[in-house]
């Protein structure tokens, strides 16, 4: 008989503005289910940096972020991820702890070293984009000594204001050995982005596990396995609706759907399957379906699936 696991669920939106309909429109959705993850007792909300890329709508994860808070009032708020190649630690730094001094308590900076868009856009927000994410394990050990209150510039220390009561959580992203282990070493929690990696979830999260040095960020090594997932009250209309997602990715020259479909039930049982396979504490869940309110039903459906 295999043991029944609580499944700890966060949301990460990826704010897509879908055809036909304006970016006002794509971040009033953004607002809904943010308050709706909440009412369903989703952990966290989290979303996306992308740039000039037409199908998506967030651009600046802070400026959002403020937003969604606003209009909630207990979910964690966070970013997945900030793309620190392109900006100063101080910056992220700064942005990140005003909002946790706005929303005490509830606030993840989650970190990256993706380009978030194509070369020239890359290029034209940072200049040469290679050159800078060769920086990023410098880069994130500077904004995790802001965050912690021991940076310092020319050897003259430097504080990133204003100091919230309460501290925000650091995480960084990754779909590959390389992220697990730079999370490891600065002591971050860590989040494997399954749904854009065909790399072993459970063998990089035991990595990130095993080589985990304690920080005054977390004590204990934190994992998070970010899945793809579309619910619908059948599983023939779960499919239907991934077939659709799976058109819109191969439109935009992106890859096939990868994954999990069907009912509530069913994809609660995969996902506990998952979990018992990669041992992580949590999953933020995507879903790329191409309907806001078929969007809005998944994410019910698989934190209520009586």
């Amino acid at each position: 008989m295999k043991l029944k696991l609580r499944l700890k669920l966060s949301v990460l939106d990826l704010v897509p503005k879908l055809p036909g309909t304006k970016a006002e429109a794509a971040l009033e959705q953004a607002i809904r289910l943010a308050r709706q993850a909440e009412e369903l007792g989703y952990l966290r909300y989290w979303t996306a940096e992308h740039h000039d890329m037409e199908g998506l709508a967030s651009a600046a994860p802070e400026v959002l972020l403020s937003a969604i808070g606003a209009a909630t009032r207990r979910i964690r708020l966070g970013s997945g991820a900030v793309l620190l190649p392109h900006y100063s630690p101080l910056k992220v730094a700064e942005n990140f702890r005003l909002l946790a001094a706005l929303y005490p308590g509830r606030i993840d900076l989650g970190i990256g070293r993706a380009p978030g868009g194509e070369a020239h856009a890359a290029m034209a927000l940072s200049g040469n984009f290679l050159e800078r994410v060769a920086r990023y394990p410098q880069l994130a050990k500077d904004l995790s000594d802001l965050l912690a209150d021991r940076y310092r510039y020319d050897d003259h220390p430097v504080t990133a204001r204003p100091i919230p009561h309460l501290p925000l959580d650091l995480w960084m992203l990754g779909t590959n050995v390389k992220s697990a282990c730079y999370a490891a070493e600065l002591g971050t929690g860590y989040v494997f982005g399954q749904f854009m990696s065909e790399s072993d979830g459970g063998e990089i999260l035991r990595t990130y596990r095993e080589t985990f040095r304690p920080s005054l960020h977390q004590a204990q090594p934190t994992t998070i396995l970010a899945v793809s997932v579309i619910c619908a009250e059948t599983k023939e209309q779960a499919e239907t609706l991934a077939a659709k997602a799976a058109e819109g990715f191969l439109a935009r020259g992106g890859s096939p759907f990868q994954g999990l479909v069907g009912t509530g039930h069913q994809v609660r049982e995969q996902l506990q399957n998952m979990q018992r396979e990669c041992l992580n504490d949590e999953f933020l869940i995507v879903s790329p379906i191409p309907d806001y309110e078929e969007r809005l039903r998944s994410y019910r459906l698989l934190a209520d699936p009586c």
